[in-house]
Order: structure tokens, then sequence, then C-alpha cells
């Protein structure tokens, strides 16, 4: 039995389809459903079941022999909010409910592999997975690095396959019920369908405007990644997953202009709330995953966002 948490979520709905592209149906999807409409992510799915998030954590706590023996617990669900402050909220869903999946695993020798966050590196420009360059600037990247630490600490004594993926800026179907941390490819291309132009930020972080770049990585090569761990249960560590390649806003827009058939981008002043954490650049360092043996190749933004866009036309642009 594989359980994926967040299973209902953009990346976690993803990863479910594609363990059942490799003839896995024994899969129980653990979320909170509080936004029913996230069930519309799992009807194409294969499920064996699903459990309530906080249902769920009372039954690990409780060591509830019922629960199912578990082969590997991909945990994505998290929130993501980058502007949430409620600190108490952030760390108990981010980094309490993580540290009960890993003292679980630890006591029954499963496999975790859960998602961690490029927000860990703050507005630094070393994306190298080491603590020197780890400054969040938000408490979402302050919970993720919490959590990193305790497998770092975990690591040495771990007897089961124990890894932490870094998301950069992922993109692509599924994130329709996201609202403000959708990515910026569904935000710029509702923009272009709805009236014609997209909106982009000013300069910062001496980038002029709409040139701010970050790593945008298809979510089709976040889930390859992940089955890549499942067929690989020797690797273990902290890896960042990201194309390795920084490309600008103004570059997504330009692919979306063109996918779209047209359009334009206006600027605007960046909303006070998020200016001083803002990541004005990521790019990925993908030296730890390389030496850990993943080959495959990322999707270029050309090709992994026009491709996005054309599953977006074909649903009606919301899911």
């Amino acid at each position: 039995m594989i359980v994926v948490t967040g299973g209902a979520g953009f990346i976690g709905s993803n990863l479910v389809a594609g363990l059942n592209a490799l003839g896995r149906d024994d899969v129980v999807v653990v979320d909170d459903l509080s936004d029913g409409g996230k069930f519309f992510n799992l009807v194409n799915c294969r499920i064996a079941d699903y459990l309530d998030l906080e249902s769920f954590r009372a039954r690990i706590a409780a060591h509830d022999p019922a629960l199912p023996r578990m082969e590997a617990i991909f945990h994505q669900g998290a929130c993501t909010d980058t502007t949430e402050r409620d600190g108490r909220y952030m760390l108990d869903i981010n980094y309490a409910c993580s540290m009960e999946l890993l003292e679980h695993c630890r006591r029954t020798d499963t496999r975790l592999i859960y998602a961690s966050s490029a927000a860990v590196y703050g507005t630094g420009a070393e994306f190298a997975e080491l603590p020197g360059h780890e400054r969040p600037v938000n408490v979402y990247g302050y919970s993720k690095k919490l959590f990193d630490d305790a497998v770092r600490r975990a690591l040495p004594a771990a007897t089961a396959q124990l890894a932490g993926l870094r998301y950069f800026n992922v993109y692509g179907p599924g994130e329709w019920h996201k609202g403000g941390m959708a990515s910026m490819a569904l935000h710029l291309h509702r923009q272009l369908r709805g009236g014609g132009t997209g909106r982009l930020f000013r300069g910062s972080g001496g980038y002029g405007d709409g040139e701010q770049r970050r790593d945008f990585v298809h979510v089709d090569d976040v889930v390859k990644v992940n089955l890549w761990l499942l067929e690989n249960p020797q690797v273990s560590g902290i890896f960042n997953v990201g194309t390795g390649v920084s490309r600008s806003f103004n570059d997504l827009a330009a692919v979306l202009i063109s996918a779209c058939g047209g359009g334009s981008v206006e600027y605007m002043d960046m909303p006070e709330q998020i200016r001083i954490g803002y990541q004005s650049y990521t790019q990925a360092e993908l030296g730890a995953l390389r030496a850990a043996g993943f080959a495959g190749a990322f999707t270029d933004l050309e090709t992994g966002v026009r491709a996005y866009a054309a599953v977006l036309d074909r649903a009606g642009e919301a899911r």
C-alpha cells in the first residue's frame, strides 16, 4: 500500500495519476476536503481508499493496528500559502504533522518521500542543499526548513528510505483550486484569455520590470522524480527539484501570449505584504540529485507552458 498525503491537491493528484500509470492502484489518499471541489482532481484516478487528514493523524498517533501496512508514504500535504501569518497553524500542518509521519516511518520501517520547498533559501542567491544557504523569510519557508533539519538529524540512523524534495516553481494541470498560490502560468493564462493583458510586477532585486527570474518546473517532472525515488529505495537525502535553468517572467508571458494567439503585458507595483521577502531569482542546483543517480531530462519552459496552455484551453481554462 502506498499513501499520498495531499493526494487531492495539485502535486499529490498528479502523483496518484503517475502511480496509476505504473499499474499501482493500491493507493490511499489522505487529504482535507474542507474545500470539497478538490475531489475533481481525483475523478480520473484509481485509489484504494480515502482518509481524512485529522483521522489519519489520530490513527498514526494511536498506533492503530487496523492501518494497512504501508510500503511508502509520499507526504505532499502542506499549507503552501507563503503569505500565511498564523505561525501556529503553519507549524502544525507543515512541521508537527510531518514529524508525526517521520516517527511512524521510523517505528514501522516505512519509506518516506516528502515535499520540501525552495522557500527555505529565502532571498539568497545560492541554491545548493546546504544549511548555510538556508535563510527563509516567511513562516512557510521556516516550517519547511525545520522539518528538513529534523530529517538531517534522522538520516544517519534511518533504516528505510528518507528523502525530501525541494520543489522550485511548479506549474501544470491540477492547480486550479490554489487561488493566489497558483503558478504565474495559470494566472497569466487567465488574464490573457480574460482580457488580453497579463500583469507582472515592476522591477525588484536589481531586475527590470518582469525580468525577475524563477526556475519553472512542470508538474510532470516533479512526479517523475518522486517515482524515480520509489524505484530506487537505496536513495535518501534532500534534493532540489527544478530544471536547473532560470527564466524571466517576461519569458513566461511571451510563451503564453504566443500560445493564446496574442495579448500584451502591463507592469504593476508589488504588494507591500510580499515585497520584503520576494524571491527575485531562483535556480535549482541539481548536483546532489544527479549524483544520486537521477539522469532524467526536464521539460523546457516553451514546451511545458505550451502544453499546459493547451490543457487549460481544452478544459475551459478552470481545470
